[in-house]
Order: C-alpha cells, then sequence, then structure tokens
C-alpha cells in the first residue's frame, strides 16, 4: 500500500506531463489549421478574381478572335481579287506582246515587199531610159563607175570607215560600191559589209534586208556569215520564232560552216527560253 500511495505523484506528473504535449500538440494544430483555412480562402479569392477576369474577359475575346476571322477572310478575299488582276493584267500584256512581235513581223514583210518594188521601179526606170536613148541613136554607156583599182581602194576606205564607226561614210561608200557594178569581186563583199553598218547601228530592220541581199551574189562565200546575222537580228528584235528558223536554215544550209556551233547554241538557248 505504502508502495502505490508512494507512486501515485509520479504517475499524476507523467499523465499531466502527456497532457501538457497533447495540448501544446492540439494548439499547434489549430494553428496550423488556422494558416492552412486562410491559404485556402486566398487561393478561393484568386479563383473568384479569375472567374470574374473569365466572365468579363472571354466574351471580349472571343469578339476580337471572330473579327480576327472575319479579317483574315476579308484579306484572303482581297488578295484572291489582286491575284485575278494581276493573271489578267499578264495575259493582256502577253497578247499585246505577241500582237506587237506579230506587227514587226508584218511590217517588216511589208518594209521587205517594198523595197523589192522600189528596186523593180529603179530597174524599169533604168530599162526605160537605155530603151530612149537607142531610140534617140544616143550611145549606150556600159562603162561601170569604177575601174577595178577604184573599186578596191573605194572598199577599203569604206572598210576603214566601218571599223572607225564611222558608218555614214561607210554606207555612202558601199552603198556606191554595190550600186556601180554588182560583177565585181568586191561586190557580194560590198553589200554585206553595208548590212554590217546597220547591225552594228542596231537598226536590225534594215540590217535583215541587207543581209538577205548578200544571197543574190552567185558564188559568194559571205552566204553563212549573213545567214547568221539574219538569225542574231531577229532574235534582237524580240522576233524568236524567225531567228529559230534563221538559226536552223544555217544548220540545214551551211553544216560545214564556221558559225554552225553557234547556230546550234543560239537554237539551244532559244528552245530553252
Amino acid at each position: 500500500m505504502i508502495n502505490r500511495f508512494y507512486c501515485l505523484p509520479y504517475t499524476l506528473l507523467f499523465m499531466l506531463a502527456i497532457l501538457s504535449s497533447a495540448h501544446a500538440q492540439a494548439k499547434d494544430s489549430v494553428r496550423e489549421l488556422k494558416r492552412l483555412n486562410a491559404k485556402i480562402d486566398r487561393v478561393r479569392v484568386m479563383v473568384d478574381s479569375l472567374e470574374l477576369d473569365n466572365q468579363i474577359l472571354l466574351p471580349e475575346l472571343m469578339a476580337a478572335f471572330k473579327q480576327a476571322v472575319k479579317s483574315k477572310a476579308q484579306q484572303d478575299s482581297i488578295t484572291l481579287v489582286v491575284l485575278k488582276r494581276i493573271n489578267t493584267l499578264s495575259n493582256k500584256i502577253n497578247n499585246l506582246e505577241n500582237q506587237s512581235r506579230y506587227m514587226d513581223s508584218t511590217a517588216l514583210e511589208i518594209f521587205n515587199k517594198l523595197v523589192l518594188v522600189e528596186n523593180k521601179i529603179v530597174t524599169l526606170t533604168n530599162s526605160y531610159n537605155e530603151m530612149a536613148k537607142l531610140k534617140s541613136g544616143e550611145p549606150l554607156s556600159m562603162e561601170p563607175k569604177f575601174n577595178a583599182a577604184q573599186y578596191k581602194n573605194t572598199y577599203m576606205e569604206s572598210l576603214g570607215a566601218f571599223q572607225n564607226q564611222n558608218f555614214a561614210k561607210a554606207i555612202s561608200g558601199f552603198e556606191e560600191l554595190v550600186s556601180s557594178d554588182a560583177t565585181n569581186d568586191l561586190a557580194d563583199n560590198s553589200q554585206y559589209w553595208l548590212a554590217e553598218c546597220f547591225y552594228s547601228q542596231k537598226d536590225f530592220k534594215r540590217a535583215i534586208i541587207e543581209f538577205e541581199k548578200v544571197f543574190t551574189y552567185a558564188g559568194t562565200d559571205k552566204d553563212d556569215d549573213a545567214q547568221l546575222k539574219i538569225g542574231l537580228s531577229y532574235q534582237s528584235i524580240g522576233n524568236v520564232d524567225k531567228a529559230r528558223e534563221e538559226f536552223q536554215r544555217l544548220i540545214d544550209y551551211f553544216p560545214g560552216s564556221e558559225y554552225y556551233p553557234k547556230a546550234k547554241e543560239s537554237l539551244k538557248q532559244l528552245s530553252i527560253n
């Protein structure tokens, strides 16, 4: 009995210690619970604020999105219209270019015919004058304007003028030579260099006419030169079809020409373009 009474105070102290510890833990738990509740309240406030912002901003965002979609559709529609107009204008430009080329080709053909008619008129006029002289009993002068030495000197002077780019003097000299004696050994060369004068001045239409006259001289060695330059002249004025035709003619009729590779290359380039 004495031992039990003796141990009782210690037992009570131990229980008080346990109760005190439990009470302290309870206080800590309460404080932690309050702190957690405060956090939950703050989160709820933030959620409520976000929901409010969402309710306000969502309709605005949807309206802005719809407007953006509408603007994009309008832009696409405008872009499509612009592209269609550009395509239409491009087609019109191509048609105009084709018409221009056709008109250039037609004008050149007419010009060629006019030159031929003019030459025929000159021939007929000369024939008429000769007939008039025969009827009147006047002797006909068959002497050429230049003798061989004079012809050669004039030829060299005209060629020198061409090399010095004095085209006016060169044209005058060569024209005088080809009109004075078509049988001279230098007549075909004179005709060729006359054409070169116009080619060098970028008068390609007149150059074509003069180059074509080179073929009227029998036995000329300037025919392949002239054929190449005719093709290049048509190419320079943008008449691609005629250029192809002339380059092909050089390939077909002058297979041994030094200009054969040039014609092949030019024809290839035109086919690529």
